[in-house]
């Protein structure tokens, strides 16, 4: 967006108005993230010993060990919960930015898409629940959700509560629109009316709902509990992101000036409200926040301070953007997952955009691994399907390679010691991240015996292990004779669920993602 110059002109505005206001609001002041105290993040049961392991006296707590076993980063993709590629299917204009005489096939060809490891859809509410009292899921949104669980993938989704991109019908059911007033938005100069045309053009995207109205919030309220009944914790959902204010739900209106209510405290008051009623319901499923500044003073920064301490997860809608939203990205809590959206380019790729040899794409995905992502889309800009992708994918092979191999967290056993005191064995591992992101939520790790019965099982701290660091956790375990032919398994918990993990490492895995520990570690004389 070229929202800058606009933002100039409405800065003197905005501070008169926060002048007149007072300081009744929870307002969260632009800060840095790296050392915000946002707490110690989800709470950890089961809570593995993590060290220090010294081995001599007078400090010595473990006998001297031994490094029996060892493993190496994989050079593969790793297709685990909370990290991946994630294909949109659906985002601005829903099936309009398909690009196929054939919907239904794109759809499937979309899924089936090699690269991605997640899908994505972006309906609106009209589209989800046009009449109240329960869902009622248009075609193509069960056909995401049928492709999905044929090609062992997770879906993703937002609600669209305004989608400046729908030329043809309001985002919002008209038993909502018929009931809540609605304020016109207006736009300050007409140097800012050219950079929106596409909104402006649009009716539906000259107004908002008064969202604090008592029959909106009752509407809000019953459809946020219709989707949480069929969502939340539904095994193939891997977020939701947050409803929040304005266009697409990004927590703004631009370029319009104005928003639909009548002081900030009202907004703010009405939007953390809101976030409230999909923290209660969606207790089980992560929800994404958009880190958008707030630029239509709706209440964005209380909202996201809100969603991080929650322990839920951020997203952002493009890597070149506010150095603000950069911040927040780069510098989260290591548990909290971020989800970079940045859509290629709608046409085929052109060998003449490169500057200095690295093509746009290229820049592209070469920032969203320095924000240390979780996510990142696959989506060519209101031209989706599957040849687009594939175009950009056989033009710059080696980027995509190196984001699929690198995004999220990548963990595994690195360092194995063995030591036996007493009566039982023990086992200190020295687990590693070969990602760019830490573990976003709580890493599980269980030793079972050949058969499966479970030796022992524990979790580290929350988000560790940290990328490019070893964290260890001691094992004891009673009436085990030799650890040769234990089986290690890692599970990360989110919200209270347990997804399987599978390691990340070059050495053979058992079908389930496990590793059964041998000795391969040869001496060097």
């Amino acid at each position: 967006m070229q929202r800058r110059d606009f933002l100039k002109s409405t800065v003197a505005a905005a501070v008169a108005a926060e002048l007149g206001m007072g300081k009744a609001q929870a307002k969260v002041p632009a800060h840095n993230w790296g050392k915000f105290d946002y707490g110690s993040g989800p709470q950890v049961t089961d809570r593995l010993n993590q060290g220090p392991f010294p081995q001599y006296p007078p400090d010595a707590v473990i006998p001297t060990d031994d490094v029996v076993m060892t493993t190496t980063p994989s050079e593969g993709a790793v297709p685990n919960y909370g990290m991946g590629l994630v294909t949109y299917i659906t985002a601005d204009s829903g099936t309009e930015e398909i690009k196929s005489d054939n919907i239904p096939q794109a759809i499937e060809d979309l899924a089936r898409f090699p690269l991605g490891q997640q899908l994505y859809i972006r309906p609106t509410w009209r589209e989800v629940q046009p009449r109240p009292g329960r869902l009622e899921l248009p075609d193509y949104v069960k056909l995401v959700f049928e492709a999905a669980k044929k090609n062992n993938k997770r879906v993703g989704l937002r609600i669209q509560m305004s989608a400046p991109d729908y030329t043809h019908e309001a985002a919002l059911p008209d038993f909502v629109l018929d009931k809540v007033p609605k304020v016109n938005l207006v736009v300050s100069d007409q140097e800012s009316s050219a950079d929106g045309k596409r909104f402006l053009e649009n009716p539906h995207s000259r107004y908002q709902p008064r969202f604090d109205h008592p029959f909106f919030q009752q509407a809000f309220k019953e459809l946020v509990e219709q989707l949480a009944a069929e969502f939340n914790g539904n095994p193939l959902i891997e977020f939701i992101d947050t409803f929040m204010y304005g266009f697409w739900g990004e927590g703004h209106t631009w370029p319009f000036a104005n928003n639909p209510f009548p002081n900030y405290q009202t907004a703010e008051r009405t939007w953390m409200n809101m976030l409230e009623v999909q923290l209660e319901h969606f207790s089980k499923t992560p929800l994404l926040t958009n880190t958008q500044p707030d630029f239509s003073r709706v209440g964005n920064s209380e909202l996201l301070d809100r969603t991080v301490r929650s322990n839920n997860w951020i997203r952002s809608d493009t890597i070149f953007i506010e150095n603000e939203q950069i911040e927040a990205l780069s510098n989260r809590p290591p548990w909290i997952a971020a989800l970079l959206e940045q859509g290629l380019p709608g046409k085929p790729p052109d060998p003449g955009a490169a500057y200095e040899g690295i093509s746009p794409a290229e820049n592209m995905i070469a920032h969203v691994i320095d924000v240390g992502a979780n996510y990142f889309s696959l989506w060519n800009f209101h031209q989706i399907n599957a040849k687009n992708l594939m175009s950009y994918y056989q033009a710059y092979p080696a980027a995509f390679d190196r984001i699929s191999r690198r995004i999220g967290y990548r963990v595994r056993p690195s360092f194995i010691w063995s030591y036996r005191d007493d009566s039982y064995q023990g086992l200190i591992i020295g687990f590693a991240n070969d990602g760019i992101a830490g573990v976003p939520g709580v890493l599980r790790v269980t030793v079972e015996s050949q058969d499966g019965k479970v030796l022992k099982s524990g979790c580290l701290d929350a988000g560790y292990p940290l990328p490019g660091k070893i964290r260890q956790a001691q094992f004891v375990l009673p009436n085990v004779v030799d650890w040769k032919g234990l089986k290690l398994r890692a599970e990360i918990e989110v919200k209270g669920m347990r997804y399987p993990v599978r390691w990340a490492c070059h050495q053979k895995l058992n079908d389930d993602g496990s590793l059964t520990l041998r000795p391969n570690l040869r001496r060097q004389v």
